[in-house]
């Protein structure tokens, strides 16, 4: 369909804010790249910056929006509390706002359903879970340092848990999660949907060397309509209904990842790329001091 403008698409959180469905992810961007693919984004037209105090790069997440031009009231950024602060949580908002160089970010998540111990990265905190790291999260509410709080790798166990806690009086607004055509998660997705939470996908593009990009099916159809495989992955994850964050600090490919107007998948293509058989993970669990995916973020 010509007419598609997938780069002026936004999705309506629960809380009524509007989240732009394309955004630059900096997950494992190295040092001293992540301001320049920042500010090249945001100069070609991103409005949606993902990042998080766990990948070290805040401060240049901030530079990079300064240095485009672009003011901060247009930009949606989501930030992200790390496991081992879960019981500091007004410390690691106030910790993300002063590396950002801002007074408040449109998103903050709670990274992982995992209390980690901060003197030892290998146990779980004893007196403290993530149902007590979303009360404390909630309070933020009405502080003006954040605008909606959600929720990441959350599989339907872990969310069943929080939302029927007593102490749980706002749905997360966002759950981030890896989604692709590999890890489609749809019971996840489906749960998501059900109790008016937005998915983000995470990794959407299958991450760095992505066995997705020697998938033939994906391959033949980028050729066909004359797209990159990146373009196709994404436009997918649109069209699926969540809002994508791929991640590159070549100017070439942020600029190409944004270049999806204008066109948009079959119905029958859709369904194509929903069909592809091979399964992977590019986050896996265990690596924290407890599991938290279950089978239940398929």
């Amino acid at each position: 369909m010509a007419g598609t403008q997938a780069t002026k698409k936004t999705f309506t959180l629960n809380t009524g804010d509007k989240i732009p469905a394309i955004g630059l992810g900096t997950w494992q961007s190295k040092p001293n790249e992540v301001a320049n693919a920042v500010k090249v984004a945001l100069q070609k037209g991103y409005r949606h910056v993902d990042t998080a105090l766990a990948y070290g790069n805040e401060h240049e997440v901030g530079q990079g929006i300064k240095e485009s031009g672009v003011p901060r009231s247009e930009i949606w950024l989501t930030t992200k509390l790390d496991n081992t602060w879960h019981h500091r949580v007004e410390d690691g908002i106030n910790s993300s706002l002063k590396s950002l160089g801002t007074d408040y970010v449109d998103l903050y998540l709670m990274h992982w359903p995992s209390s980690t111990d901060p003197s030892d990265r290998k146990k779980h905190l004893p007196d403290w879970n993530f149902v007590k790291t979303w009360a404390e999260m909630q309070k933020l509410q009405g502080t003006g340092k954040v605008k909606n709080i959600g929720v990441s790798n959350f599989g339907i166990k872990n969310l069943e848990i929080l939302l029927n806690d007593p102490s749980c009086k706002t749905v997360p607004a966002v759950n981030q999660i890896e989604l692709h055509p590999n890890n489609p998660s749809p019971k996840l997705v489906k749960y998501c949907t059900e109790k008016g939470i937005h998915c983000t996908g995470y990794s959407c593009l299958g991450s760095t060397n992505s066995p997705l990009y020697k998938d033939p099916t994906l391959l033949k159809m980028a050729e066909k309509l004359g797209k990159t495989p990146q373009q196709l992955l994404l436009a997918w994850g649109i069209q699926k209904g969540w809002s994508v964050i791929p991640k590159s600090v070549s100017q070439e490919r942020v600029e190409k990842n944004y270049e999806i107007d204008g066109w948009e998948l079959s119905d029958s293509e859709v369904k194509e790329l929903d069909g592809l058989t091979d399964r992977f993970k590019v986050c896996g669990d265990s690596w924290l001091p407890v599991n938290v995916f279950f089978g239940d973020d398929e």
